[in-house]
């Protein structure tokens, strides 16, 4: 690889993971992030959130000076964006994060850089940036023209499972698409360097369609069988048994039901389509609309329980958005929860979250939400309700636990 130094801009879970990937493969790396506390965590050689073999990478490679972190972009060859790309109350894509790095990074270019946009985006957002870039820099350009310096940009969205991020970062196949065709290749030269699955080439705009065409078909398949769980509970069907019936299909292969979809992908890169498309993405708005909803029925059934009681104590099992991390970004299980101690006059939440050490700001501050451990929250509570699978919950012995003596609402089938 020709380039020599590797500006990282957002070490978040896909931010950091990519930087120490790259660094520990020889790469000069510069990471860059508007939190302080996370820059400082990472120059320890820390990981300030929990995600299998990224601490050992991180700490390696900034002991061997190759990964370092600041809060403001510095001069490189390429440019990695990984910033959020949220979306508005109306379900309409915000790029103000992908704005900001933008203009942030755009005074460190020079000729012949490349910028790279990793962050999950709508159709046209990498053009977008490459405007925002040009704006702020009249004297570069995308093609040479007008004797301006040129500049590279592509889209390479990450498709990878939390949990598993440092082994798919190297072993997944790649979508690599670029403005211009140059732009695609030079992004292939540096993902070459750590990435074994196969890089395959496009525009920009197919790359940028492609990771949300993903997700929408998970979210389908998902909505599927949590209208199928709703279905089952009408009529009196254990859910799981039918699925794992109905799975020894050759040609089906129905998902697992659950409280909704959470997570800052699946839960939010269908309505980037619906967004684009919104007369035709009829399918796609369904199934979020279905997944939008798993959670209020859960909510429905905690409070007919929690009628019964007068100051009825629950045991919540998971705030995550999937099992085995500490990710709670657009997570269900957090949303049922901060509704529950919202909506229960007289209730006692106990939150069991094996993997964060201190509630999050949302529940922070409320006296009748406690962080506790699965058996003292357990032996208290009137209602057990779990919401993430976590392998703690699948793996406990439930005899102490007494659960025939609770009313247990298992979203998951952990405990079936």
């Amino acid at each position: 690889m020709s380039s020599t130094s590797v500006c990282v801009v957002g070490l978040g879970y896909i931010g950091l993971p990519t930087a120490a990937i790259l660094a520990s493969n020889g790469v000069e790396v510069i990471g860059v992030d508007i939190n302080e506390r996370t820059v400082e965590a990472v120059n320890r050689g820390d990981v300030p959130f929990v995600e299998p073999d990224s601490a050992t990478t991180v700490a390696g490679a900034v002991t061997q000076g190759t990964l370092r972190a600041t809060t403001k972009p510095e001069p490189a060859d390429v440019f990695i964006v990984a910033v959020p790309t949220p979306f508005t109350d109306g379900h309409r894509p915000d790029l103000s994060y992908i704005q900001a790095a933008a203009e942030a990074i755009a005074p460190h270019l020079s000729a012949e850089a490349l910028v790279i946009l990793e962050s999950t985006s709508p159709p046209q957002a990498t053009q977008q940036m490459a405007e925002w870039i040009l704006a702020a820099r009249p004297d570069l350009s995308l093609d040479g023209s007008e004797g301006r310096a040129r500049i590279h940009v592509a889209h390479c969205p990450e498709r990878v499972l939390p949990g598993r991020v440092m082994i798919e970062l190297v072993t997944n196949d790649r979508i690599v698409g670029g403005l211009t065709a140059d732009a695609a290749e030079r992004a292939k030269e540096l993902y070459q360097v750590f990435c074994q699955g196969e890089i395959l080439l496009t525009d920009a705009v197919t790359a940028e369609m492609a990771k949300l065409v993903e997700n929408s078909y998970r979210d389908v398949n998902i909505a599927f069988a949590n209208e199928l769980s709703l279905i089952s509970a009408d009529l009196g069907i254990d859910v799981w048994e039918l699925i794992r019936l109905a799975n020894h299909h050759p040609r089906v292969n129905i998902l697992q039901p659950g409280p909704g979809v959470g997570g800052h992908c699946i839960a939010v890169d269908p309505w980037f389509i619906v967004d684009a498309a919104p007369k035709r993405a009829q399918l796609i708005r369904t199934a979020r609309e279905v997944n939008d909803a798993k959670p209020e029925y859960v909510i429905s059934r905690v409070k007919a329980h929690a009628d019964r009681f007068k100051a009825p104590r629950i045991a919540v099992l998971g705030l995550a958005f999937k099992p085995d991390i500490d990710d709670l970004r657009e997570s269900p299980a957090l949303a049922i929860t901060t509704r529950l101690a919202d909506e229960i006059e007289g209730a006692t939440i106990y939150a069991v979250e094996p993997h964060i050490l201190e509630l999050p700001r949302v529940l922070a501050d409320r006296a009748d939400v406690r962080l506790t451990n699965l058996n003292s929250a357990v032996d208290d509570a009137d209602i057990v309700l779990v919401l993430v699978d976590h392998t703690e919950f699948k793996q406990a012995d439930r005899k102490p636990l007494r659960l025939r003596e609770k009313i247990v609402i298992d979203t998951k089938g952990v405990w079936r």
